[in-house]
This record gives C-alpha cells, structure tokens and sequence, in this order.
C-alpha cells in the first residue's frame, strides 16, 4: 500500500513522503495512530499544495532574513561597561547582552540565540560578531567595547 507520512517515522521516511509499506502495517499501526494516510489522488495533490506553500513562504522568510542582514552588516553597536587595567573587563559580554544592545540602540529585535559569539568578550576593543537570521544568512555586526 502508498502513503503519505503525517509525521516522521524511522527507518521508512520522513513527514510528507509517500512510501510503500506492507498493507497490515498501513492498516493496523501507520493509518489508526495518525502516522500515515492513504495516498488517493485527493490526498496527493493536498500534499503538493501544501509544499508549494511552505515553499513559498521559506522564500519570503530567507528574503525578509537576506534584507535584515543589510541592514545589520551596515551599522554598529556599542557597549559600555566596567574595565580595569590593560583593557579586561569586569565580567565579559555576551550574546544577550550584545542582542539587548542592538535593540535599545537601533530598534532591531533579534533572539540571543541568533548571536554566534564564539566565546564571550572580554576586551575592550572593535569586534565583528556574526548573527546567523536564517539558513545561509549571515550578517557580520561590528561591535565597540568601551570603558
């Protein structure tokens, strides 16, 4: 029997393949759990307008994303704290304080999560931080660190 895979299951497919499988593992455990459905012609067009949707609207995502990294990548943010001698700070910055930064200075929300500091700062100085919005979209933030 061909169905369509409501969710992702191991060892036959992913959420919206359509896979053969043997008629009593259709019948008995894949279609009454919800896992699967049968894949009558109704159901198969349904799936393909679904995929034309959610590719559509990855598409507007990546373009919104592509936008606000030009965006981001042309200004700079800078941070004030407390340092001692040499240029080391007191604490260190980190991705959330670097997001919280970007908000407060240029009206930019962003999730701290997206900030991809690989260890947090802990000099004074200029820095280029990269702030990964969407898949393949990356924009370089230049960060000042002052006393």
């Amino acid at each position: 029997m061909i169905v369509i895979l409501q969710k992702d299951l191991k060892g036959t497919g992913k959420a919206g393949d359509v896979v053969k499988v043997s008629d009593g593992y259709a019948r008995n455990m894949l279609i009454p759990r919800g896992i699967a459905k049968e894949a009558t012609e109704g159901n198969i067009k349904n799936l393909k307008k679904q995929q034309e949707i959610a590719a559509e609207k990855r598409a507007e995502q990546k373009a919104a994303a592509e936008a606000n990294a030009k965006r981001i990548s042309d200004l700079a943010i800078e941070i004030k704290t407390k340092g001692g001698e040499g240029g080391r700070l007191f604490g260190s910055i980190t991705s959330k304080d670097i997001a919280q930064a970007l908000e407060d200075q240029h009206q930019i929300k962003i999730d701290k999560k997206k900030v991809e500091l690989a260890n947090p700062i802990k000099q004074t100085g200029e820095f280029v931080v990269p702030i990964k919005l969407y898949t393949d979209v990356v924009a370089e933030l230049k960060v000042k660190v002052t006393v």
